[in-house]
């Protein structure tokens, strides 16, 4: 991988210097109650995204990372005004430290763009920032609750909105002796914890013998400790979604066609799955993000899988709409929406990827780079693309040659390498 990204960074040299020296970035106005923002998960594109959204609407953006990601190519756009490292979210004096950076910034509002583990340190660190900025963060308890695929469900459920039939286990035994006569749809089993290995194995239960159910269950690290759900296995259309809430109220909306390793984002139009998440925001009653993975059933029924509570890469699909900073500040009477016809989002090196490893996609693959935008590379903002792929990858890869770590895959979306027990 090493070798293979040095072998395109001439090709990303040569781009990257066309593109400052002939596109001319504009200088964005001011805005009239111009904001200080705070982003945190500087490494993200997710975060880069909301840098550039608020940058171009004339407010200033400081940016955040802890130290294992500090040279993100994120740091180096021109949206961003400062940058700072901060603790790991779990360090203990992870709040005390974007305290003093809203201080020393003044920051007037932050918006955490978490990963799964930061979630909740987040929205616990709105009780530290109280009185110095706005937080836009579900509260801590909430969160918990929305991370927390079983209580999820059940909060789903109470509410009368449609969820799969969903268990949670503590141990193996509670499996096997599971009836899964109830239900004429096979189960799943789905770590509780944010999982980056097995969150992709949706092998169906039971298997054809009891001992092929024994041997695939001794496999998941199943505990007190770990819980794990027992879910109803929805066949349908996989849909992601993401929702900006204030007050209760979507101010931000985006749907789109979903997989296992999503890196591609387009527009869908679902007005039963919006329904469900406008009346799911509307019980929340908070203020934050929230992102729904559903299942679109064969009758047109959406089931939710699965709530996150924080930013999803889907937000790339704003890349060409002005509006979005404004959605972020501001309630709507209604929600925004990416622009009708705004092109698709992809990433390049996974295009490229999926075309070497499987050549007889590569017309596909290529139809998805004519018809899309790379959701990083911007000719007015260059940089990032440039030191993603060939300084904050790279640095990232030759630490887990030096410590042989283990590493399944290559996330350029969310700027790091998928390891077990990861971030």
């Amino acid at each position: 991988m090493l070798a293979g990204l040095t072998l395109t960074l001439p090709v990303d040299l040569a781009v990257t210097a066309a593109a400052l020296l002939t596109t001319r970035a504009p200088r964005p106005v001011p805005a009239a109650d111009r904001r200080t923002v705070l982003v945190s998960g500087g490494k993200m594109t997710k975060a880069l995204q909301l840098a550039r959204s608020f940058s171009a609407a004339g407010h200033r953006v400081v940016l955040v990372e802890k130290a294992a990601y500090r040279f993100t190519g994120h740091r180096f756009s021109r949206a961003v005004d400062a940058f700072h490292v901060v603790p790991d979210p779990r360090d203990p004096g992870y709040a005390q430290a974007l305290l003093e950076v809203v201080r020393a910034e003044g920051v007037d509002l932050y918006v955490p763009v978490c990963s799964p583990v930061a979630s909740e340190h987040d929205a616990a660190a709105a009780e530290v920032l109280a009185g110095h900025c706005e937080v836009l963060s579900l509260d801590a308890g909430t969160v918990r609750t929305l991370d927390d695929k079983h209580a999820f469900t059940a909060l789903a459920a109470s509410l009368g909105l449609s969820v799969p039939d969903t268990h949670r286990v503590t141990d193996a035994q509670q499996v096997l002796d599971f009836d899964f006569g109830r239900s004429p749809r096979p189960y799943v089993l789905k770590s509780i914890a944010y999982d980056p290995v097995h969150r992709l194995d949706l092998t169906p239960l039971p298997r054809p013998t009891r001992a092929e159910t024994e041997a695939f269950v001794a496999g998941k690290p199943i505990s007190a400790d770990n819980p794990w759900i027992l879910q109803e296995f929805v066949t349908g259309t996989e849909v992601c979604t993401h929702s900006t809430i204030r007050d209760g109220e979507v101010t931000v909306w985006c749907c789109c066609p979903s997989s296992a390793f999503q890196v591609n984002y387009a527009q869908v139009d679902r007005p039963r799955i919006r329904e469900w998440a406008t009346r799911f925001a509307a019980a929340l009653g908070g203020t934050g993000q929230v992102s729904l993975d559903f299942i679109e059933a064969e009758d047109g029924t959406p089931y939710a899988i699965e709530c996150n509570p924080r930013t999803h890469s889907a937000i790339t699909m704003f890349h060409d709409h002005p509006g979005l900073a404004d959605a972020y500040l501001h309630a709507r009477d209604v929600p925004l929406e990416p622009r009708p016809g705004s092109r698709p989002t992809y990433w390049t090196y996974h295009e490229l990827w999926r075309a070497l490893s499987a050549p007889r996609t590569t017309a596909a693959r290529w139809r998805v780079v004519r018809a899309g935008t790379d959701a990083v590379f911007d000719r007015a903002d260059p940089l990032p693309y440039l030191v993603l792929h060939h300084v904050q990858i790279p640095l990232l890869l030759l630490r887990s040659l030096r410590s042989r770590g283990a590493w399944s895959r290559i996330d350029f979306n969310i700027g790091k390498l998928v390891q077990p027990a990861g971030d």
